[in-house]
């Protein structure tokens, strides 16, 4: 009797073991999505309903539309993560123009493997965001509603292997990539230069991010090979609880012809403030200035070529947990006249020096 009394004991000290084990199993196959609706008008009204060319993001103008969509499978283990998400929405229709078939819906395809049981060493390859800028093709991620110029005229994805490490405190990120080219799957027709980055991510503090990351390469066929370097600097500071500063710097140079020590330059500096009076509620505003007066990134084909300022401000309104509404006012004003305007009274369009938006949106993250 003794030994039945002490066998059901343990059965019943072992079987809520088993059930707590059980709970505390974590699935490595996680399925997340995101969607972004909006609508944006352009003051400028153009006849093509599209705004000007060096925006990827939003660009139908007086329609509502679907920036951004897209389905994620993410599968991780202790030694082995990876990536799959397709996509759709008029930010892929524009940053995905230059890619073949089905891959124009690729928005991530990666795996990775740990290949240290030490350290936190990673080997990544495939399709992957990039390693430039502190702003995403996700909305949600990114302070202000529209994009800042220099995040739209950079890489939004790359394709290639990348060599990362963290520190075991997590303050340090340091990564080495090989890469297709710049915002680049396929590499273009008639490329067989290799591209390289490198990114630096430091942490001092909680609270600050320090960054650099560069880029250097050609996208260009070889006949024509002009190679281009980059540098990205930006530094993220939450100053208090309730606000923060992101701060950046980006200088680009490529060669002036195959070959040769001359180069043409730009450089983009952008500053954008945040204040979140409430859990529910954020308020951003952004200073920016993009010149590339010889068109590298944005040719215009004028006296100055592209030398714009940008301020905008925006607020955010949780809804729903995962349910986010914006609302951004921003404008654009150039050195030149490389906005062009719809002629209300005898059709055609007209060229001025700024270009007025006024955009909204709503996004559904699960």
């Amino acid at each position: 009797m003794k030994s039945l009394l002490l066998t059901a004991l343990g059965l019943v000290i072992f079987k809520p073991a088993m059930a707590q084990d059980s709970t505390d199993t974590k699935n490595p196959l996680t399925i997340s999505g995101y969607a972004e609706a909006y609508y944006n008008y352009d003051f400028n009204s153009p006849l093509n309903n599209t705004v000007p060319g060096f925006l990827y993001n939003f660009n139908r103008a007086g329609e509502v539309n679907l920036n951004l969509g897209f389905i994620k499978a993410n599968y991780t283990t202790d030694r082995v993560r990876a990536n799959l998400a397709f996509a759709a929405g008029t930010y892929v229709n524009a940053n995905y123009a230059a890619e073949p078939g089905v891959l124009k819906n690729v928005f991530e395809a990666n795996v990775g493997v740990k290949i240290s049981q030490n350290a936190n060493l990673w080997i990544d390859a495939g399709i992957m965001p990039s390693h430039i800028g502190f702003e995403s093709a996700i909305g949600k991620d990114n302070w202000a509603l529209t994009r800042s110029l220099v995040a739209e005229n950079t890489p939004y994805f790359e394709s290639g292997v990348k060599l990362g490490f963290t520190t075991k405190d997590e303050k340090l990120y340091l990564a080495a990539m090989y890469l297709n080219g710049w915002q680049r799957i396929q590499r273009a027709d008639g490329n067989t230069t290799p591209a390289f980055g490198a990114q630096i991510t430091y942490k001092p503090a909680p609270n600050v991010t320090l960054n650099y990351s560069t880029f250097i390469g050609s996208d260009k066929p070889d006949s024509l090979r002009l190679m281009r370097y980059y540098h990205n600097f930006y530094g993220i500071f939450q100053l208090a609880e309730k606000f923060g500063i992101t701060a950046g710097f980006d200088y680009g140079a490529e060669q002036k012809a195959k070959g040769s020590g001359e180069y043409n330059n730009w450089f983009v500096p952008v500053l954008i403030a945040r204040y979140s009076p409430s859990p529910k509620v954020n308020i951003a505003a952004r200073g920016e200035y993009f010149q590339d007066k010889n068109g590298v990134i944005i040719a215009t084909g004028t006296e100055h070529g592209f030398k714009t300022f940008g301020v905008s401000a925006n607020i955010d309104y949780a809804i729903l947990p995962g349910v986010l509404w914006r609302v951004e006012a921003r404008n654009l004003n150039s050195k030149d006249r490389i906005f062009l305007e719809r002629n209300q009274d005898g059709g055609g369009q007209l060229a001025k020096k700024d270009n007025f938006f006024l955009t909204t949106s709503v996004s559904v993250a699960f």
